[in-house]
């Protein structure tokens, strides 16, 4: 059995530590849903937690960690820059308005939401000072693709510590994953449950049987044990609940080539690589 369980984290580059699930909160209302869907996770033991600007729901996130009762340093909040800040002066005050926003102090992740061209340098430069002035604990970048991660390393030299991409069994990204490991940047896997549209694959099905677990804990779990982080998103608490419970099984070498054989490079947010 792999020696990581609900409350295992997995060490940045600068050193901090992530927690290794967290819930994702994309499309979930501001108020009264993403407040519920939150405070479900953190009472279901996950303590990573990710928004956006975009999502317009940080005001709810940061009242359901406000009425925890959790110490702030045991939760680990993400945020990002919205997709089209186009100056170091307005990436700055987007992320002051995404703290203020939350109700918090400090941001433990803040990311590049999305790898626009033309606005990467000056982001990543912004972010930079942002990380500079003690106010995020780490910085990285979403939906970057191989080119767009080979670039940034190129043009800049600052690794990030973190790649959020949609990553799932469908989209098995070996080589940027490859290239995140021997990086020492963490990816990370968002939508690892396909935005629900292949949750009825009996490949996945029978594979999960062996283990008395659904497909949606064994898509969950596969991703686990290729040593990414996972963020999957439900507003069900039965959901919540049920995909942090992936910490008393390990999937088998076998099992875990053939779920690497379903791949199909297919996309079912939207597919970054097209932007140059």
């Amino acid at each position: 059995m792999s020696d990581f369980n609900a409350k295992s984290s997995r060490k940045l580059n600068n050193g901090i530590e992530m927690p290794i699930i967290g819930i994702g909160t994309w499309k979930i209302p501001n108020a009264g849903p993403v407040v519920n869907t939150v405070s479900w996770a953190l009472e279901a033991g996950y303590r990573l937690i990710d928004t956006a600007r975009l999502y317009k729901n940080e005001w709810g996130v940061g009242n359901a960690i406000k009425n925890s009762g959790i110490p702030r340093s045991e939760i680990f909040v993400t945020t990002k820059v919205p997709p089209q800040t186009m100056s170091e002066r307005a990436t700055i005050k987007a992320f002051d308005k995404s703290l203020k926003e939350l109700g918090l102090e400090y941001i433990d992740l803040y990311l590049i939401h999305w790898p626009l061209p033309y606005f990467r340098q000056h982001t990543w430069a912004a972010v930079q000072k942002i990380y500079a002035s003690g106010k995020c604990r780490a910085i990285g970048v979403a939906n970057y693709c191989l080119k767009h991660l080979k670039a940034l390393l190129k043009e800049t030299g600052i690794v990030p510590a973190v790649d959020q991409v949609e990553f799932h069994p469908y989209l098995y990204q070996k080589d940027l994953l490859e290239l995140c490991q021997s990086k020492g940047i963490q990816l990370e896997a968002y939508s690892p449950l396909t935005h629900g549209y292949r949750l009825d694959d009996e490949r996945i099905a029978a594979i999960g049987r062996k283990y008395n677990k659904t497909i949606a804990q064994t898509m969950l779990r596969w991703s686990l044990q290729h040593g990414t982080i996972v963020i999957p998103k439900s507003v069900h608490q039965h959901r919540i609940m049920e995909n942090i419970s992936i910490f008393d099984f390990e999937l088998s070498s076998a099992d875990m080539n053939a779920i690497d054989a379903l791949n199909e490079n297919r996309h079912y947010v939207w597919d970054p690589c097209t932007l140059s």
